[in-house]
């Protein structure tokens, strides 16, 4: 009997190698590079003073978050070609967005938004499994980053995020459960699922299905365990990060108005 290898030598419990890498993108006021392994996205955030049309037409107070996600043409080991070029938008990105967008609203209070948007792009620049899972995890800092920015620049009166949020995918490989799946067992994985979930430990959502094959409950509950654990040494990388990284906020503290960082 073959003993159960991962392609890469992990445990089953064992994340990828984890590298935040902040101001990749100098343009936007909030930006990470997000590296779970080998996949690596670029999360960038910026905040625009304008809310969408909806908003306005039906008169909802606050601001909005939204987020955009691509993957870059080569990403990938063959070329991708570019929505632009195809000329419609891209099925799986638009759904990955989507996901993007909800994980990141379920944490933050968009009446501490008024009559803004606080976009996130995230683009893929190497995939190799994971990459909407490594997207909402490194868009989160992103976010943070350029929250803070405004809040320190008094274009926002106090950050409107309540909590943290992160995500990890899951699987059955070669009837394991596994976590953080790379490229290689995500292909060959009976069982598929994504899981986000909150610093204080709430789900905002999961997503799982079985390829060509069905999955127990006792499987079910033994992927979510794993999750539960990768996501929660997530929330402690993000929070020793933005420990690191977050912009400290300028006073006047000397009698020529000289600012300091506090």
């Amino acid at each position: 009997m073959t003993e159960f290898a991962r392609p890469d030598g992990r445990k089953v419990d064992q994340l990828r190698t984890l590298v935040f890498q902040p101001n990749i993108a100098p343009n936007a006021q909030g930006s990470v590079l997000a590296c779970f392994g080998s996949t690596h996205v670029i999360c960038a955030a910026s905040l625009e003073k304008k809310v969408p049309p909806w908003m306005r037409q039906q008169g909802v107070s606050g601001g909005w978050l939204t987020a955009e996600y691509s993957m870059l043409p080569y990403s990938t080991r063959d070329r991708k070609q570019r929505d632009s070029s195809k000329g419609r938008p891209d099925g799986r990105g638009v759904e990955i967005q989507r996901l993007i967008g909800r994980s990141l609203r379920a944490v933050i209070d968009l009446q501490k938004l008024p009559g803004h948007t606080l976009w996130v792009d995230c683009d893929v620049l190497q995939a190799d499994g994971g990459t909407r899972t490594a997207a909402i995890t490194g868009a989160y800092l992103a976010a943070r980053l350029a929250v803070e920015h405004f809040v320190n620049t008094g274009v926002l009166a106090e950050t409107p995020f309540r909590d943290s949020v992160a995500a990890v995918s899951v699987g059955v490989y070669r009837d394991t459960p596994v976590l953080d799946l790379n490229y290689l067992e995500d292909k060959e994985a009976s069982v598929d699922c994504n899981v986000v979930r909150t610093g204080a430990g709430e789900y905002v959502e999961i997503q799982g299905a079985g390829e060509e094959a069905t999955f127990s409950g006792d499987q079910l509950e033994e992927l979510l365990a794993l999750a539960r654990a990768g996501i929660t040494e997530l929330s402690q990388r993000q929070e020793s990060f933005l420990k690191t990284h977050l912009p400290k906020k300028e006073v006047d503290a000397s009698p020529l108005g000289n600012k300091i960082p506090l």
